[in-house]
């Protein structure tokens, strides 16, 4: 059976993944303790009832034990059966602040993260003050949920003190004169990414508006160490796996790193867009 892993499709995931548990001798507990996920879900993974994510077979098959070859060849089954489209009122019913331990929990396996960013500050770099404007916006969120997800996605940013991790950041400069904020939050935000764009590990480039352009910046993105990128559209969250489309990502994300000021050059954008806001500030 391992040998047709990569005939598997997303329907029979489950079952296989239940054959390869059941021959490794381990009980199903344990491997969902491993897997770090409830006996229930991977129950309902390995009858078909839910359709897994590529993270988590590779967890899966981790709590298993099974060889890099079989894991190579179930991954990449895995991986080129799955685009997960997941609609926001989802998420948001399942609470925004689980999202983002959920997101915590992924970004604390990564190593290596790529963010593209052309409609907000990327949430890992937001201020408390950023988040709780930005999500207060939106009137279906009770100013409870605000205060969970904020506090959720401020845990999340202990990530960027790790520095066993690369974070590479692409920011559009409309991004930061944006005002979807009031111009006293996005002068503090502003100090916030020229602060944090000082640590070593971490690399926050912002693509000015000024100069040619070679590619057009459609909507946010992330990837995570080559595996995976997640697309933000209006609608819906789409996790995309197969490596042929993460490379699509990859890509993008590169041409437009290239194109963007870094270091110095990024601090001296940043700081003639905050002396811009200032007067703004001032009658706000």
């Amino acid at each position: 059976m391992v040998g047709t892993a990569q005939r598997v499709n997303r329907s029979e995931l489950g079952t296989a993944l239940r054959v390869l548990r059941e021959a490794s001798g381990k009980e199903a507990k344990a491997v969902a303790r491993g897997a770090v996920m409830s006996a229930s879900k991977l129950s309902k993974i390995e009858t078909g009832k839910v359709s897994p994510s590529a993270d988590d077979v590779d967890r899966v098959l981790t709590a298993i034990g099974v060889s890099e070859d079989v894991k190579i060849e179930f991954m990449d089954a895995a991986r080129a059966a799955a685009t997960e489209t997941t609609a926001w009122r989802l998420i948001q019913r399942a609470g925004l602040h689980k999202a983002q331990r959920q997101l915590q929990g992924i970004e604390a396996r990564m190593t290596l993260l790529r963010v593209f960013q052309p409609a907000l500050v990327p949430g890992l770099l937001q201020t408390p003050e950023y988040m709780r404007a930005v999500l207060s916006r939106h009137e279906d969120l009770t100013q409870e949920s605000v205060r969970q997800t904020v506090m959720a996605r401020l845990e999340r940013q202990d990530v960027l003190q790790d520095p066993g991790k690369t974070l590479r950041f692409v920011i559009t400069e409309p991004v930061l004169r944006w005002l979807i904020v009031p111009a006293t939050v996005m002068v503090g935000q502003l100090d916030r990414l020229a602060s944090v764009s000082r640590l070593p590990h971490i690399d926050v480039r912002v693509v000015p508006l000024a100069g040619p352009k070679h590619d057009i910046p459609n909507h946010p993105f992330v990837i995570r160490d080559d595996r995976a990128a997640t697309v933000e559209t209006v609608h819906a969250e789409i996790v995309v796996t197969d490596p042929r489309d993460v490379a699509l990502y990859v890509a993008k994300f590169d041409g437009f790193a290239q194109d963007a000021l870094h270091g110095d050059g990024m601090r001296a954008l940043l700081e003639g867009i905050r002396n811009d806001l200032l007067p703004q500030r001032e009658t706000h």
